[in-house]
């Protein structure tokens, strides 16, 4: 089956909710949300983490099919293998997390303004760090669910920091690894050229359980208009990072 879908571009498998070869979850427009109670995921500290790289039809562009085509050679000869540089993509995704306690506490955790979070304080919630060049590594938040019930609601996002949008050259995945049961992946895979944002996904607790819902919207703007959009009514202004 995995042969005749390979012959037949925009014709993907059925099987949208998980991988039990990979131990997965795979959030989708049709399967959006996942348990994480069921999954007896509340204890310890879940990862969220944001990796991307260059999409290679993007590097190559409409010319290495045709060109192929007249040099029937070519199908034998080995891919170029492109790294990030200036000359390739000129993007910067970063991972931030707009929060609202129990308490009615709102604020954000992100790289701009060095926001980072505390892990074992409100608002539960820590960033790693700053990744600027898409190493494999990526940029990861931590969420401490020993301390679940001070959290009301998160929303986790990713945005393009201060250069030309480009969320249709990137393939960027958010990947949740939970203390226990499988990871719970997220695809950033809308076409979506001029947006700077995206909406990826919440975690709400509801009536004392952890839901994981993938949202994936894309704006044109900034926090402050996923902010709008998800009603966290913050105040915003415009933020810098410090050098590398």
């Amino acid at each position: 089956m995995a042969f005749w879908n390979s012959l037949w571009p925009g014709r993907e498998t059925q099987f949208e909710s998980g991988s039990a070869a990979t131990n997965s979850i795979v959030l989708t427009r049709r399967h959006p949300t996942v348990s994480l109670t069921k999954q007896g995921a509340l204890s310890g500290n879940v990862r969220v983490n944001l990796s991307w790289r260059m999409r290679t039809s993007d590097i190559e562009g409409r010319s290495r099919g045709s060109g192929r085509l007249r040099r029937p050679l070519r199908f034998f000869q080995p891919e170029a293998v492109q790294a990030h540089t200036q000359g390739v993509v000129d993007v910067d995704l970063d991972l931030g997390c707009m929060y609202e306690l129990a308490d009615g506490t709102k604020g954000v955790v992100q790289p701009l303004g060095n926001l980072l979070g505390d892990l074992n304080g409100p608002p539960y919630i820590r960033l790693s760090g700053d990744d600027r060049f898409g190493a494999p590594s990526g940029e990861t938040l931590y969420v401490n669910l020993d301390q679940r019930e001070h959290l009301k609601r998160l929303l986790f996002f990713v945005y393009i920091y201060d250069q030309t949008p480009a969320f249709d050259r990137t393939h960027a995945k958010v990947t949740l690894y939970p203390g226990n049961g499988p990871r719970i992946e997220i695809e950033l895979d809308e076409r979506a050229p001029q947006a700077r944002s995206c909406a990826v996904f919440t975690m709400e607790n509801i009536k004392d359980e952890l839901i994981v819902r993938r949202e994936v919207k894309f704006v044109y703007g900034f926090q402050s208009e996923l902010d709008r959009m998800y009603g966290f009514g913050m105040q915003w202004g415009r933020g810098y990072k410090t050098r590398a």
